[in-house]
């Protein structure tokens, strides 16, 4: 397993002590005062729009994922705050180091570590973003279409365009928009290029 390196940003100097000592003894995290950092440790009082504005003040590098500490309340946006680097959340008044060193060995090895409540929030609105705004445009989670999908999948296997409008129901022409659209949107080559780009977005 590789270092996890990890910046604190504390309102004082207690807690920033505090937060470095429960990482003492993990030989798989280290603090970094530097510019480079895979977790950016950061204390708040309340989530608000405001702390989500000054959180990319706080970011090192585009790269490096949040690791929020709240103390109050959050009041933030919290599909935003995603949108933003934040990838875990711990309730000061639930913290323990214990909790504190599963939080940043998450984070830091890509995934998340939040709270049942936040995560209750955001599977709330990312079922209103399909249901309200992505489904009505036949738009997955993902920003493709269900038609592009399913040409993708079939140009995958092989088919060609006229067995493919044949097993979709569409006319060849319409296949072929539907690869041309889909390409132009995202700056591809060509169907090679295409596919290869649906491969690696987990499409098919």
């Amino acid at each position: 397993m590789e270092k996890i390196r990890v910046v604190i940003h504390s309102p004082d100097h207690l807690t920033h002590l505090g937060l470095t000592n429960c990482l003492d003894g993990d030989k798989h995290i280290v603090e970094t005062g530097g510019d480079k950092a895979d977790v950016a440790v950061i204390v708040i009082e309340n989530a608000d729009i405001s702390t989500m504005k000054e959180l990319q003040l706080l970011k090192p590098d585009a790269a490096t994922s949040l690791l929020l500490i709240v103390g109050g309340r959050w009041h933030a946006d919290i599909s935003a705050a995603v949108e933003q680097g934040v990838r875990g959340v711990l309730w000061r008044r639930h913290f323990s180091a214990t909790s504190f060193i599963q939080a940043i060995r998450a984070v830091g090895s890509g995934g998340g570590y939040f709270p049942t409540s936040l995560q209750g929030a955001l599977i709330k609105q990312i079922v209103h973003t399909f249901r309200e705004v992505l489904a009505p445009q036949d738009l997955t989670p993902s920003g493709f279409t269900n038609r592009e999908i399913d040409v993708l999948l079939l140009v995958s296997e092989g088919f060609d365009l006229q067995q493919i409008a044949e097993k979709l129901h569409y006319s060849e022409r319409t296949v072929k928009n539907i690869l041309y659209q889909f390409m132009k949107r995202f700056n591809l080559h060509n169907r090679a290029h295409a596919i290869a780009y649906a491969i690696r977005s987990g499409l098919i």
